[in-house]
């Protein structure tokens, strides 16, 4: 009797033991898919790239990113809301393809990103800035918001486009201020930054990325910030200053089609989370003004309706949306 327990012990935790091995058994078997909705080079292409390498060291397959730009990321996005939902196409894409194509261009977009994506985690972040001339009548966030009272259009703002996340940071500050500020869109961050410096413009809204180098030579000052950065904490958000949000920053996030296996999302969840937080990649993607902040499936979400939102009623009042 004593002999049939301990061989019923034994294989109970034979069983036990086992159970790791199993879970996530047969998930992944071959290469996995990673579309990147952005062009080579671009941001989301270069946190992409260096989180897939990792993705491939962890899930112990190889992890082939896959360029498929347009449409702020449109394209890439509509690729994977297509694509067969078994766990080995997957996507990396900002949030405008997420958000505001779908707020500004409804017609042009073929996918729900609510009902046809399956969240695995937020990635990285992007911060927008808003920076002034160093030689600006104006040294902080306050001071600006009271020389726009007093000199109601004077203040001068490029931004890269109309309709881009930078639009929607200054009608936030509008509506939170009720100042008046003239937007001056241009092609692009770049030529938005070079009109400030070449005093073309007053202020002007981007990414931070481009304007890391302005920043740290003095040519330019920080004003207010969507996300805090470690290199320029003196640059205060929103909130800090005690209003009641953030301006809106960039977002990148992970991916895959509507009801992929439980298995492969827990699996990819995981893996994702781990590359995410990887010391090195961190360090790699804040020389390039990035923030690598792992989100879970459920934040992700929860900041997918929220901002949408948010971008839906911006974009209603501000006469965007069509």
């Amino acid at each position: 009797m004593t002999k049939v327990i301990l061989i019923s012990v034994a294989m109970f935790i034979l069983v036990l033991g086992g159970a790791p091995c199993l879970f996530g058994q047969g998930y992944p078997d071959r290469a996995i898919n990673l579309v990147i909705s952005m062009a080579p080079g671009d941001g989301v292409d270069v946190s992409g790239r260096l989180v897939a390498e990792e993705l491939a060291k962890l899930l112990k397959v190889p992890v082939i990113p896959v360029n498929k730009p347009g449409a702020a990321g449109g394209v890439g996005t509509a690729l994977v809301a297509k694509a067969k939902n078994d766990g080995y196409t997957l996507l990396l894409t900002p949030s405008a393809s997420i958000i505001y194509n779908r707020v500004l261009n409804p017609q042009d977009v073929s996918y729900d990103p609510f009902k046809d994506l399956t969240p695995l985690g937020l990635s990285t972040l992007s911060p927008a800035l808003i920076v002034a001339r160093s030689d600006a009548p104006y040294k902080d966030f306050k001071e600006m918001i009271e020389y726009a009272k007093k000199n109601p259009g004077k203040i001068r703002c490029g931004t890269p486009g109309v309709g881009t996340v930078s639009t929607f940071d200054m009608e936030i500050i509008k509506a939170l201020t009720e100042v008046n500020i003239t937007l001056v869109p241009f092609k692009g961050a770049s030529p938005a930054i070079a009109a400030v410096l070449g005093g073309h413009v007053d202020i002007a809204i981007a990414a931070i990325g481009p304007l890391i180098s302005h920043i740290r030579s003095g040519k330019t000052r920080g004003i207010i910030i969507s996300d805090k950065f470690s290199e320029f904490s003196d640059i205060p958000t929103l909130k800090q200053l005690g209003y009641q949000q953030n301006l809106l920053g960039v977002w990148f996030a992970f991916f895959g089609p509507a009801g992929i296996p439980v298995q492969a999302k827990e699996a990819l969840v995981m893996a994702i989370e781990k590359a995410v937080k990887e010391p090195a990649i961190s360090s790699k993607v804040a020389n390039l003004g990035m923030i690598q902040e792992f989100e879970p499936p459920q934040k992700l979400s929860m900041r997918m309706q929220e901002e949408y939102k948010m971008v839906e009623e911006i974009a209603k009042r501000a006469g965007l949306a069509k």
